[in-house]
């Protein structure tokens, strides 16, 4: 499959989303202090002078954080910057009492890079700008039953990374594919928990509209996006308001916006600012950042095998689609689940059937992690192992399955036995109740001699339940054809 640029049109317009991803880094404390960055303290009980800048005192790169970028980097085949700068980000805001934040702006850390994915069985890439290194602000509290307001400094200094996309998505099923993909990346490999209530993952959207050919629109920035159901949500609304504004005379005033979940609509919080207007320059305080080679090819040893890695092995070790093998790799657990699977049934792509299919539908309808399957990986290798070697039918293979997920059983062969389903080898016995069944339903024979194919499917699923779902299907399709040609 090869990588697409197409884009639906909405009412005429093209949609245009670029992605700022603050991912905050699993290090034991801040980015340029000791201080704690467990989340649920006390309000302000994990706030230390130097989060706060108070004088006579100076930031200390936290080197955890440093190998954090590194590992995205090599991730996402990005350039890593053997020197990178911090800058200070000045403006006001009651959570940030330093008066700015650090970050980096001319050169960032980890520079370029992609990220690829599915939309549907359509291969999508996502072009990077930068993921750079910056601290958290701190945490404004309203209480509202009250009449006031509150500031919880623990999150300020926080590690972040700010990964930061071209504007290369074209609807919002797209972008929260591309969301999906990127806090896969983030915590396969390690480097933040992904947890999006705490928001340890955080996704700002740009979203503009324009006609097809013409330059970019105004955008405008929904922040905070918390969960990808409210994303699509947000982003939805967005592009409709947009559109209507716009078809209505009014021009789109950049602004970054809110998404309110209870009324489903966009809300303009403040005007949005350019780069100009926050004043950076180099923090006088922090010297530049320096990455050796030696530095980055010891994160490379260490790396875990990445997802995309992963799945070109998937499919040229087990001849699976690229399609299997990507849904396959979502996570470690499913990419583990199924590479048991398959090695103990050694049926790699009817393992991935079973997987994608039963197992993540059962696991769906009841809100479950797959490793709190109550079918393991080792019980489904040996269920399709079954399959494959003609102990037991695609209809039986269901009745064990639920046998094993319900914890009637916990051993495939046992429940074979135990209910009675190897398949029906008496072909005498089999063609007696093909006899009945063609009896006792004329109007099925007749309507299939008149040329109507479900009429045949009938027929078969009438004989198949007569058997018990023991039965062949491929011999039932056989013997009953022959009869009903005679």
């Amino acid at each position: 499959m090869t990588t697409t640029t197409t884009s639906k049109l909405i009412r005429g317009y093209e949609v245009v989303i670029g992605f700022e991803t603050h991912a905050q880094l699993a290090t034991q404390s801040k980015i340029f202090s000791r201080a704690s960055t467990a989340f649920g303290a006390e309000p302000n009980t994990q706030a230390c002078a130097v989060d706060l800048a108070l004088p006579g005192t100076l930031p200390v790169m936290n080197r955890t954080a440093v190998e954090c970028a590194i590992k995205l980097g090599l991730a996402l085949g990005s350039h890593i910057a053997p020197e990178s700068i911090f800058a200070r980000k000045n403006y006001f805001y009651p959570d940030l009492p330093k008066g700015y934040q650090i970050s980096q702006f001319e050169i960032p850390v980890v520079q370029g890079g992609e990220v690829q994915f599915f939309l549907g069985d359509e291969k999508k890439t996502v072009r990077l700008v930068r993921a750079h290194l910056e601290e958290d602000a701190g945490k404004s509290l309203h209480e509202d039953f009250i009449g006031q307001s509150g500031i919880d400094l623990n999150r300020a200094g926080t590690p972040l990374l700010e990964i930061v996309t071209e504007p290369d998505m074209r609807s919002s099923e797209e972008a929260v594919a591309y969301a999906r993909e990127l806090h896969k990346i983030v915590t396969w490999i390690g480097i933040c928990d992904g947890n999006m209530q705490e928001g340890s993952f955080r996704c700002d959207a740009n979203v503009s509209v324009r006609k097809p050919g013409a330059p970019l629109g105004t955008r405008r920035e929904i922040k905070n996006l918390n969960s990808f159901k409210f994303m699509q949500q947000a982003i939805d609304y967005e592009i409709r308001w947009q559109i209507e504004e716009i078809e209505d005379g009014r021009a789109i005033q950049q602004a970054t916006v809110l998404f309110d979940p209870d009324t489903g609509e966009t809300e303009a919080m403040r005007t949005k600012e350019d780069a100009a207007d926050y004043r950076y320059f180099p923090d006088p305080d922090l010297p530049p950042l320096q990455i050796s080679r030696q530095w980055v090819d010891e994160q490379r040893a260490l790396m875990t095998e990445l997802p995309r890695t992963m799945a070109a092995r998937f499919v040229a070790d087990y001849g699976l689609p690229e399609y299997d093998a990507t849904t396959l790799t979502q996570s470690k657990a499913m990419a583990a689940y199924f590479e048991t699977a398959a090695q103990a049934s050694k049926q790699p792509k009817l393992a991935s059937n079973w997987i994608m299919g039963e197992v993540s539908r059962r696991l769906n309808a009841n809100d479950m992690a797959l490793d709190a399957s109550p079918v393991s990986a080792a019980q489904l290798g040996a269920l399709i192992g079954r399959i494959a070697d003609g102990t037991i039918a695609n209809n039986a293979a269901k009745q064990v399955f639920e046998a094993l997920w319900s914890g009637e059983f916990t051993d495939v062969d046992a429940v074979i036995e135990a209910k009675d389903l190897k398949p029906m080898n008496d072909a005498g016995a089999l063609e007696a109740i093909i006899n009945d069944v063609i009896a006792a339903n004329a109007d099925n024979v007749a309507q299939f001699r008149a040329g109507k194919d479900k009429a045949f499917n009938a027929l078969v699923g009438q004989i198949m339940k007569a058997s018990k779902g023991k039965a062949n299907p491929q011999q039932v399709n056989d013997l009953l054809r022959a009869k009903l040609a005679g």
